[in-house]
């Protein structure tokens, strides 16, 4: 392990925004989000896969009235959205680290108001499917947790996980597809952009990739 990603663990096992194994809220959470730890009862909103939470804070810092969690596995990911969050004095968003695939152990269910995923890894192997975070199954998962008429969104620089996603999303039943693009910045819907671009964004934007979105609501 480098100096660098032990000092971000350090820095996540000590912030305050942060629960990890090891914390006391982190087996406690489940359903009490607003009661324990934003101590209001705001809509929550969760960016899953949100690496260094950029889009996290940058949703905290336009949204005062929401609360925001970025969730990720990579801890000295975190460790910077976190950061960054405390620096801005956003009382608004926490990070949660743990793997998704284990989120029915930190959400019940109708306690989301929102999910947003902001590229994530768009996984084109067909023997990766499983990992797909737009699969029938994870869809499923997050339906459990995202309360009737909330919403899922997707951002994306691959047209074959928008696609996939635009696919897998029309033969559920679960969810209705309210707007989507293949390109993102020349449409109607870049309000709903929120003028927040992630590093990776920018790169991709830079080499003449079009950024797509696809917005949908639980029925």
């Amino acid at each position: 392990m480098t100096r660098r990603k032990l000092h971000h663990y350090n820095f996540s096992a000590q912030a305050a925004n942060v629960i990890e194994a090891g914390k006391p809220l982190y087996e406690q959470i489940k359903g009490k989000w607003n009661e324990v730890y934003f101590q209001n009862s705001n809509p929550i909103v969760v960016e899953l896969a949100c690496g260094k939470g950029e889009y996290t804070v940058g949703l905290g810092q336009k949204f005062p009235e929401k609360n925001f969690i970025g969730m990720d596995i990579k801890g000295d990911r975190i460790a910077r959205g976190s950061a960054v969050a405390t620096e801005y004095g956003l009382n608004n968003v926490a990070f949660l680290r743990g793997g998704i695939q284990y989120s029915h152990e930190f959400f019940a269910e109708n306690e989301l108001d929102e999910i947003w995923l902001i590229h994530p890894d768009p996984q084109v192997r067909e023997r990766d499917e499983n990992k797909r975070l737009t699969n029938p199954n994870f869809l499923c998962k997050y339906a459990e947790f995202i309360r009737p008429g909330g919403l899922f969104c997707l951002k994306t620089d691959s047209t074959f996980l928008y696609e996939y996603t635009l696919e897998t999303i029309s033969n559920t039943s679960r969810y209705k597809i309210l707007e989507h693009t293949d390109d993102l910045y020349q449409s109607p819907l870049l309000d709903e952009h929120y003028g927040v671009k992630t590093h990776y964004e920018s790169i991709f934007t830079k080499k003449g990739y079009s950024i797509k979105y696809i917005k949908t609501q639980l029925i």
